[in-house]
């Protein structure tokens, strides 16, 4: 399950690519918005304006909110600034959360900084999403 902003549905892509995928992944939610966080994965509208759609809390709350609206026993929610524009301070172009969700709860969360351009940002954010899912699973 993979509850995307930043990446606009990459990583259920990167899923779904994969011969076999329909016995292990089940839905993916592009919730570019700050309206389709709150409207598909239940982010409190409060937490969305106190810290921002970047923010852990949101990360948080986009992955627990992925696994109360499927069937997925995992969940993997990023949510970031791709560039070029976007940044605000304390948040330039490139910082990206991520949060891993199992069984109700979040189980990791992290910032990521990522260098390059829209395209490098959104790749990278992709390839670390998974990593850190696959070792959740792995050591689950």
């Amino acid at each position: 399950m993979a509850a995307e902003s930043c990446t606009g549905g990459l990583i259920a892509a990167a899923c779904t690519s994969v011969a076999g995928s329909s016995d292990w992944f089940e839905r993916g939610f592009v919730t570019y918005s700050n309206e389709a966080k709150n409207e598909c994965l239940g982010v409190p509208a409060t937490t969305l304006q106190r810290h921002g759609a970047v923010s852990e809390p949101v990360a948080r709350a986009m992955a627990e909110g992925a696994l109360k609206v499927s069937y997925a026993q995992w969940a993997v929610a990023v949510t970031g600034i791709a560039g070029p524009g976007g940044a605000v301070p304390g948040k330039p172009v490139g910082t990206v959360w991520l949060a891993i969700a199992h069984a109700g709860e979040v189980r990791m969360a992290e910032r990521l900084q990522l260098d390059g351009d829209r395209s490098a940002v959104r790749e990278q954010t992709v390839q670390r999403a998974l990593q850190q899912l696959l070792a959740a699973v792995k050591a689950a």
